[in-house]
């Protein structure tokens, strides 16, 4: 209950200030040293008055000031760790606030790697974790301010931020990067990014200039990792009718990143497994994630949603937006695909789902995948014209602003007599899921008719289905129909399903050729070879696949296959080369060299690698269960990590671990030579 009115305190405060004080601008000058991890720099607020008040606050997490001014003269104010309070009878009218500040960020603010091993990178997140950890600024929403940012750091490497890039001035080691925004935005849109990045610049038709980043390591990525880009932007700025808001757009990939993605204003960071060569493309495209965070530049920042109770007019727009430019992309079938399977996800999770869109609680998969069907039945609904109109209306309308779900209805209603209060009660207010109108829908789509086919044969015994299952294979119909019908023999005996998976290995689609891989776990020895092509696939998930099942199926064969993959790497985190070593420790016999294997394994949990590296190798270490105190060590400094996924892999990892009294002992005799911050997360494992 206290954290409840807590949290109405705040967000009752912070409207009380915004409806007597807009904060027009914000100038930093900001210097970062990777070593201390502290953050240095200079702020100056412009803002109005709209109403005397006698406080102005500032969000500010664990700072310190000095050298706080208003309007020139020496100012007091209140430091209370969360936030920077200007006391002071304020009357209406234009103020300037200047002051010095220093933090050490314990998030928002990720420091990977260092100068010293050659792989630094500072990349910032403020989505959920809030600027104002690294930057003195305002945690709600609704206080759009346009942020214009200098950062002073070391020469060597490129910084990035938001907004056009006016100047570079070199002071002797390091270098002074002037970012200049003319619009304003939401804090959590504030951003930097520091590495060694090269990049490479296309044009849109606009005349836009999109900035594509690369780590210098992996430049000859950029086609590949950036792939239809251009064209991406291209349809959305024709798609939505609104012109891209902001004078430039650029991407750069970041280790360890915490999401898939990130739409900071005019500039997206996005995870490094996107990173990806012309094989990798097929199993891991940035694609959509791409078209997503772009589509968010209007979506989300442009226009924001003024509560989280109306959030899904960020993710459902840009879900929706994305799927849309991959139908430009990849057409029709793959469009309808896409939302069936996110029908038949939410139809299975509105059975104990009990949170609707309209609530900031909502799960991921209801604001993005029903707030984005909710769209496709508006569009359907409406019509391609009138759809586009009001998406170009309420843009217009709202820009630079706060919104809610009822601005973007207003828009409708102006140019259709379109149920808007039946629409948000079946879409956006309950839990189910509307099947019936859904499938209406899909059926439109010969495809989704030639799938529905398929599925209800489920039930139906294999002999009376084979004929037509065999056509259906032999077929040129789209390849997700020969999915289901692999997914749909898995249990029926092996003489009856080969002739289909000889069909599905001769299809040459590397999709289904991959859902056999996956769906073949016992292989006849009548089999091996043509299951063996699967090998030579171009697809690290395929051949990470087949490898380890053959290795399991055919001891015999076992040196053959790794003689085979011995130099496979596959994708950035080196998934090849880790199940590799792995299958090689566990093959008796075949390397001489067992702990040079074994070292190099236990090399990739180094904290020099990121997260996916780690835990790859770590799973693979449990598996052939080598538990040195090296791996040991790895697996507690998981807990430390601040991705959550992996520091959860360590911590579960260790509960497990430590049921076993010997393995116990050997963490309570390394915890006294472990980091303060390893220590103290054991010893919480150790104690519960």
């Amino acid at each position: 209950m206290k954290k409840v009115l807590f949290l109405l305190f705040s967000t009752v405060a912070m409207a009380q200030q915004s409806n007597h004080v807009d904060f027009i601008t914000a100038l930093g000058k900001v210097t970062i040293n990777d070593t201390s991890k502290i953050v240095k720099g200079t702020v100056e607020f412009e803002f109005k008055v709209l109403n005397a008040i006698d406080t102005i606050k500032i969000d500010a997490q664990n700072m310190e000031f000095s050298n706080v001014k208003l309007n020139d003269k020496p100012v007091p104010f209140i430091n209370t760790r969360k936030e920077m309070q200007i006391v002071f009878p304020f009357v209406k009218g234009n103020n300037n606030l200047t002051f010095d500040y220093q933090a050490k960020p314990i998030q928002a603010m990720y420091f990977i790697g260092s100068q010293v091993t050659d792989d630094l990178q500072i990349w910032t997140q403020g989505q959920g974790k809030y600027t104002s950890n690294w930057f003195p600024s305002f945690d709600d929403v609704n206080e759009k301010v346009v942020f214009n940012l200098d950062i002073i750091f070391d020469k060597k490497y490129e910084v990035l931020s938001n907004g056009v890039l006016t100047k570079q001035s070199n002071q002797g080691e390091t270098k002074k990067w002037e970012y200049r925004m003319e619009k304003p935005m939401s804090s959590y849109l504030l951003m930097l990014a520091i590495g060694k990045f090269r990049k490479q610049t296309q044009r849109s038709k606009s005349g836009v200039p999109l900035e594509l980043y690369l780590d210098e390591k992996d430049s000859l990525l950029y086609e590949t990792t950036y792939m239809h880009t251009q064209k991406i932007f291209n349809f959305l700025e024709k798609e939505i009718g609104f012109n891209y808001p902001w004078h430039v757009y650029r991407q750069a990939p970041v280790k360890d990143f915490l999401y898939a993605g990130m739409e900071n204003t005019s500039a997206t960071l996005f995870n490094t497994r996107y990173v990806v060569d012309a094989i990798g493309f097929k199993d891991r495209s940035y694609l959509n994630v791409n078209a997503h965070e772009l589509a968010h530049q209007w979506f989300g920042n442009l226009i924001t949603a003024e509560t989280g109770t109306h959030h899904w007019l960020q993710e459902g727009f840009a879900t929706y937006f994305a799927l849309l430019a991959e139908r430009n992309i990849y057409g029709e079938d793959h469009f309808y695909h896409a939302l069936y399977e996110t029908a038949q996800q939410l139809k299975f999770a509105s059975r104990t789902d009990t949170i609707p869109v309209l609530n900031p609680k909502a799960s991921s998969l209801t604001f993005y995948q029903k707030g984005a069907w909710a769209l496709f039945v508006m569009h359907e609904t409406l019509g391609d014209k009138d759809f586009k109109k009001v998406i170009k209306n309420y843009l217009q309308k709202n820009a630079f602003q706060n919104v809610n779900t009822q601005d973007f209805f207003d828009e409708v209603t102006k140019v259709s007599k379109f149920d808007t209060e039946n629409f948000s009660k079946v879409w956006l207010e309950t839990t189910a899921f509307n099947t019936l109108e859904a499938n209406e829908l899909l059926l439109k789509n010969k495809f989704i008719q030639q799938l529905f086919e398929v599925n209800k044969l489920k039930n139906t015994p294999f002999q009376e289905k084979r004929q037509y299952l065999e056509k259906v294979m032999q077929s040129d119909v789209y390849f997700k129909v020969k999915e289901a019908v692999l997914s749909q023999i898995q249990n029926e005996s092996w003489s009856d399903k080969i002739k289909l998976y000889e069909m599905a290995l001769n299809s040459n689609n590397t999709s289904v050729r991959q859902l056999l891989a996956v769906t073949v776990s016992t292989i006849p020895e009548n089999f091996r070879s043509q299951y063996e092509t699967l090998l030579l696939d171009a697809s690290y998930e395929t051949q990470e696949i087949a490898l380890t099942t053959l290795w399991n199926n055919f001891p015999n064969h076992r040196s053959r296959y790794l003689d085979v993959s011995k130099n496979w790497i596959g994708f950035k985190d080196l998934n090849l080369r880790i199940v590799w070593l792995s299958l090689a420790l566990a093959t008796p016999n075949y390397a001489l060299d067992q702990d040079i294997l074994q070292k190099e394994l236990i090399s990739y949990t180094s904290p020099i690698y990121e997260a996916s590296v780690r835990q790859n190798a770590l799973e693979q270490l449990l598996l052939n269960q080598i538990l040195s105190d090296e791996v040991l060590r790895s697996l507690v400094n998981a807990t430390t990590h601040h991705a959550w996924q992996f520091s959860k892999f360590g911590r579960d990892t260790i509960r497990k671990l430590i049921k076993n009294s010997e393995i116990r002992t050997v963490y309570q005799t390394l915890q006294p030579t472990l980091l303060e911050q390893e220590r103290l997360q054991l010893q919480r494992l150790l104690n519960e």
